[in-house]
């Protein structure tokens, strides 16, 4: 009887407490991406995390020589080949993207799933009075690429966003949103 209550308590003990579970992705290379609108600009984040399984192809695809670092040049060159892959327009208008900021973990944690490549990119523009449709295209290619993307609340009181719409694997988005003092 002694034993079978120590074992009940021993259970309920055990699952009291939270069992760490790894949060990292395996097989996929996640391409998560937020906009940010306000006034003058467009805010293009994006946070590239490739998976345990797919980490030595993407390390391959930055570090260009193979030496098993990655180079200020190398890095520049991903970042743009990255900006390759998107295309963002307003009102079927192309916007032009600038980066803005990049850092890159080491290549322990990318290769262990927990590494995430951080690119910020901006687009200038200058909202005027009117409705509007922003339309992002992420065409990082690959068949283990998983796209999400979501738009920020603007930081102007003024812009309102009205709808958002996005394919089912979330490559392609549309934001429409209006520019007009009743947003506040």
């Amino acid at each position: 009887m002694i034993v079978k209550k120590s074992i009940l308590i021993l259970a309920i003990a055990a699952l009291s407490f939270p069992v760490a579970a790894s949060a990292h992705r395996l097989d996929e290379y996640l391409q998560a991406t937020t906009l940010g609108l306000s006034d003058h600009s467009i805010a293009l984040h994006l946070r590239l995390t490739p998976g345990v399984d797919v980490a030595d192809g993407v390390i391959r695809q930055i570090d260009q020589n193979g030496d098993g670092n990655l180079s200020v040049a190398e890095q520049q060159a991903y970042v743009a080949h990255i900006a390759q892959t998107l295309t963002l327009s307003i009102n079927g208008q192309p916007q032009p993207l600038s980066a803005k900021t990049a850092t890159f973990p080491s290549l322990s944690a990318i290769k262990n799933g927990a590494g995430t490549i951080d690119i910020q990119f901006t687009a200038k523009t200058d909202f005027k009075k009117g409705d509007y449709t922003l339309t992002y295209d992420n065409k990082g290619a690959g068949p283990d690429t998983v796209w999400l993307v979501n738009s920020l609340i603007p930081q102007s009181p003024d812009i309102c966003i009205t709808q958002q719409k996005r394919s089912e694997n979330q490559s392609h988005y549309e934001l429409h949103f209006k520019v007009d003092s009743s947003c506040e």
